[in-house]
């Protein structure tokens, strides 16, 4: 609901109270539903979390593509170490970094879909009556 009235562009106040105790019982909202609740509210409103693959996968393409420099170079000065592990380790870290970007760019799609099939309106406008206004009129 935070999220929701944030979104509607609530006013909001911060109000300090004393809560009393609980008067009998004990919840029953346990630390995974609470866990899932924080999880809702934090899919539910952003595709930040979508985001994020994409830019892990930028930074695994980057990062294997700087072990690659590394190894040939190495390779180079010092020779081989053992046949085909500087080859393979590196298309390996180097094709997951892409499918990590891909999986980044198809979530930002599902995720535009998401939103847009929430059918919320671009902006909400707030009406404002003038109880000073006696002439009837109408805005």
């Amino acid at each position: 609901m935070k999220g929701l009235f944030a979104w509607v562009g609530f006013s909001q106040a911060y109000v300090d109270y004393a809560r009393a105790p609980r008067a009998a019982g004990k919840t029953k909202f346990s630390g995974w539903k609470l866990w899932n609740l924080a999880l809702e509210g934090l899919t539910s409103f952003s595709t930040l979390p979508l985001r994020v693959w994409t830019y892990i996968g930028i930074l695994s393409a980057l990062v294997s593509m700087t072990y690659a420099i590394y190894l040939v170079a190495r390779t180079i000065l010092y020779g081989r170490d053992l046949p085909g592990y500087a080859s393979i380790i590196t298309a390996v870290l180097f094709l997951g970094g892409i499918q990590l970007i891909g999986i980044g760019v198809i979530g930002e799609y599902v995720g535009r879909i998401y939103i847009e099939s929430k059918r919320r309106p671009i902006y909400v406008v707030r009406s404002v009556f003038q109880s000073s206004r006696t002439d009837g009129a109408h805005e």
